[in-house]
C-alpha cells in the first residue's frame, strides 16, 4: 500500500465528515428558513381568508354544516365513540367521528420512555382523510359521524347515514398479523356523481414520533418513503425539509422510523401527480419529523374500493411474509422498507448476513455473542485473503535490504523513476507482486461497509443488552451533559472510543508492516504521515458517537481479531525460510523474469512512460 493509497483513503474520510458536517448544517438551515416560511404564510393566511380550492385535495379545515347538504345529519351527531380492534400484535383504536385509525399501538416493543407498547400515533398525531366529490359539493370522511356495527375484537363496520337513501360504508377487518383490511363503499349516491372516471382525494399527516433514545441516529433512518409502479422504492430526505411530486403511479406510502412504520396500501395504485412532503422537528419536541401525502387514487361508487395499512416494526421477514397476507395478489416489496445499502452491499447483506444473522438469533443467543460469531465467520472467509495480502507484505520486507543495495546508488531526486523501475524489475525477478498487499485487503470493505448499513437496521437488536450496552441498537454514554457540545453531541459513547483507540492501535500495526517494507524515501514519506493516519480515528469518534453500540462493539471486535491474525501471522512467519524461497524463485526466474499482469503491469507501464518523459525533459534541459 503506497502513499497514493493511504492519501486517498485520509481524503475519503474528511469527504465523508465534511459532508456530515455540511449536511448537519444545511438541514438545520432548512429547517429554520421552513419554520420562518411557515409562519410567514400562517400569519398571510389569518389576515387573508382564501376561498377553498377544490381542484386540490380537500383541506381537513371543517366548515359549518349546511342543512342542505347531502350528510348533514352525519355531520351534526353526536361524536366521540372509539372502537378497538387487536390482536397479539397491534391495538388499533377507530374513532366514530371521521371512520379512521386514530391510535396505533405495536404491541411488546418497548419505547425509550420505558411504556410496554410502542404507540406510533394517537389522535393527536395523525390525521386520514378521503374526500369524495360530487356534482355538488365535496364528502369528506372527516367531518361525518359513523354508526358502528358488526362490532368485534377484529372487525367493525362504520356507517354515515345521508338524505334519500345514500350513505358511506367502511369495513375493517384485522387478521392475524400487523395488516389491517378496509374497505370504502358508497351506497345510493351513484346519482351525485358526474358520468365518467372517479377519482377519491386521500389526505394523510401523521407527526412521527421519537421511539428511540437516540434522536439524532434515528433521525437518520426516519423518512417519507414510497413504492413506484414501475420502478423501485424511493423516499424524501431524512436529513432536511423535502418535498416530491412523483411521475409515476405509486404502489404504496409509509410514514417510516428507524424499527417502525405505518404504512397505506391501494388495491389499485394511486394516481401520478402525488404530492408528498417531509418536515422536520427539533430534539426537544419529542418528534422526528411531520409526513404530508395528498394522493388520489380510482374510485367506483358501485363497487367496494379497498385498501390495507401495516403498522408494524421494520423487520426483513414480516415485512416480506405480508405478501401472504395481503388480499390484493401482488408482490408488495414491504421489505425495502429496510434499507441494506446499495447494489452490491445489498446483495451480502440480503443474501448472506440476514441468513447467518436469523440463523444465529433462532438458535436463542445473545445478540452481543450474534455479533462476535458473525465477525468470526467473516474473518474465517476473508482470511485466505488477509494471509495473502500479509505474505505479499512479508516477501518485501525480507527483501528490502538487497533491495536497498541493489538500488543505493539511485539517490538523487531525478533518479528515483529509474530506481522504480530497477525494483519492480526485481520484484519480478524474486516473483512478488507489490500490489499484493494492499488489493486483498480492499476486498473486505465491501463487508465492513455492508454491516455499516445492516446493523442500525436490524430491529433485533434493539433493546437487547450486553455487556455494560443496555440497548445495542442506540448508543452506550459513560458521560453525559444537558448542552449539546458542537460536533460531540450530549454524550460520550463507550463503545465508539473503543472502536477509536482500536482504529488507533491497528492503524500503528498496519504501518509498522508497510514501514517495513518500504525503501528510502518512501520510507520517510511514511514517517510523515503517521500523524494522518492516527487522524482518521479522531475524525471517526466524531461521526460514529451517535451510532449504535452494536455497531461500534462490530467494528471494535472485527479490529481485535484483525489485530489478534496479523500479530499471529508475523509470529508465525520465518524470515529466513521465506527469504530462501524468494532465492529459489530468483534462480528460476533470473534469465527469464515473469511478467507483470493488471494493475502491476499498468503501473510497471506507467512508471516507463514516466521515466522516458523525465529523460527528455532532461535532454532539453542540456
Amino acid at each position: 500500500m503506497n502513499k497514493n493509497t493511504l492519501i486517498g483513503f485520509v481524503l475519503i474520510a474528511v469527504v465523508l465528515i465534511g459532508f456530515s458536517w455540511w449536511s448537519q448544517k444545511e438541514a438545520s438551515e432548512q429547517q429554520a428558513a421552513a419554520q420562518a416560511e411557515q409562519a410567514r404564510l400562517d400569519s398571510i393566511a389569518k389576515a387573508n381568508p382564501q376561498p377553498k380550492d377544490t381542484a386540490k385535495v380537500a383541506s381537513n379545515t371543517v366548515e359549518e354544516p349546511d342543512s342542505n347538504r347531502v350528510f348533514f345529519a352525519a355531520m351534526t351527531e353526536q361524536q366521540g365513540q372509539q372502537i378497538i380492534l387487536k390482536n397479539d400484535k397491534v391495538e388499533l383504536t377507530i374513532d366514530t367521528k371521521g371512520g379512521v385509525v386514530k391510535k396505533a399501538k405495536v404491541l411488546n416493543f418497548k419505547d425509550f420512555r420505558g411504556n410496554a407498547d410502542v404507540t406510533l400515533f394517537d389522535e393527536k398525531d395523525q390525521d386520514l382523510t378521503f374526500t369524495f366529490s360530487t356534482k355538488r359539493e365535496n364528502i369528506n370522511t372527516q367531518e361525518l359521524n359513523f354508526t358502528p356495527s358488526n362490532v368485534t375484537n377484529r372487525t367493525a363496520t362504520l356507517t354515515a347515514t345521508g338524505a334519500d337513501g345514500a350513505s358511506i360504508v367502511m369495513n375493517y377487518s384485522l387478521g392475524e398479523s400487523y395488516l389491517l383490511h378496509f374497505n370504502i363503499k358508497t351506497e345510493g349516491m351513484n346519482g351525485l356523481f358526474e358520468p365518467g372516471r372517479q377519482l377519491m382525494n386521500i389526505e394523510w399527516k401523521d407527526s412521527c414520533r421519537q421511539q428511540e433514545k437516540g434522536y439524532t441516529f434515528e433521525n437518520r433512518y426516519a423518512s417519507l418513503t414510497y413504492k413506484e409502479k414501475n420502478g423501485g422504492t424511493e423516499h424524501l430526505s431524512e436529513g432536511a425539509n423535502d418535498s416530491e411530486t412523483p411521475e409515476e403511479a405509486i404502489d404504496w406510502i409509509a410514514f417510516k422510523t428507524q424499527f417502525f412504520a405505518a404504512v397505506l396500501i391501494p388495491k389499485t395504485q394511486f394516481e401520478k401527480g402525488a404530492y408528498l412532503a417531509s418536515t422536520m422537528h427539533d430534539k426537544e419536541s419529542q418528534y422526528l419529523k411531520s409526513y404530508v401525502a395528498q394522493l388520489k387514487t380510482p374510485f367506483d361508487a358501485t363497487q367496494s374500493n379497498e385498501f390495507e395499512m401495516y403498522f408494524g416494526p421494520n423487520d426483513f421477514q414480516i415485512l416480506k411474509g405480508m405478501n401472504e397476507q395481503s388480499q390484493f395478489g401482488r408482490d408488495l416489496d414491504l421489505q425495502d422498507l429496510v434499507y441494506l445499502g446499495w447494489w452490491l452491499v445489498r446483495w451480502i447483506n440480503r443474501w448472506f448476513t440476514l441468513y447467518v444473522f436469523d440463523g444465529l438469533t433462532a438458535l436463542g443467543l445473545s445478540m452481543g455473542i450474534v455479533l462476535i460469531l458473525i465477525t468470526l465467520l467473516l474473518k474465517g472467509l476473508t482470511f485466505p485473503m488477509v494471509k495473502k495480502s500479509f505474505m505479499s507484505s512479508a516477501k518485501m520486507r525480507v527483501l528490502k535490504p538487497k533491495i536497498e543495495e541493489a538500488t543505493k546508488q539511485y539517490d538523487k531526486p531525478e533518479d528515483q523513476m529509474q530506481k522504480n523501475q530497477v525494483q519492480m524489475q526485481m520484484y519480478s525477478q524474486y516473483g512478488v507482486s507489490p500490489l499484493g498487499g494492499c488489493l486483498p485487503m480492499l476486498i473486505q470493505m465491501p463487508i465492513w461497509i455492508a454491516m455499516f448499513f445492516f446493523v442500525p437496521n436490524a430491529i433485533q437488536l434493539r433493546g437487547k443488552s450486553f455487556l455494560w450496552m443496555d440497548d445495542l441498537s442506540t448508543y452506550d454514554p459513560i458521560l453525559e451533559w444537558s448542552k449539546p457540545i458542537w460536533g460531540i453531541g450530549d454524550h460520550l459513547s463507550l463503545t465508539c472510543i473503543l472502536f477509536c483507540v482500536s482504529n488507533v492501535l491497528y492503524s500503528y500495526m498496519t504501518m509498522r508492516q508497510q514501514r517495513d517494507q518500504m525503501i528510502g524515501q518512501q520510507a520517510q514519506q511514511m514517517k510523515m504521515m503517521q500523524w494522518m493516519m492516527y487522524l482518521m480515528p479522531v475524525m471517526f469518534f466524531f461521526i460514529f458517537n451517535d451510532y449504535s453500540s452494536g455497531l461500534n462493539f462490530y467494528y471494535f471486535i472485527s479490529l481485535f481479531f484483525s489485530a489478534a491474525i496479523m500479530w499471529i501471522l508475523r509470529k508465525t512467519t520465518d524470515d529466513a525460510a521465506l527469504l530462501a524461497k524468494l532465492e529459489a524463485n530468483y534462480r528460476e526466474n533470473k534469465n527469464n523474469p515473469k511478467k507483470q499482469s493488471g494493475l502491476a503491469a499498468r503501473l510497471e507501464a506507467m512508471q516507463k512512460q514516466q521515466a522516458e518523459m523525465q529523460r527528455l525533459r532532461n535532454q532539453m534541459k542540456k
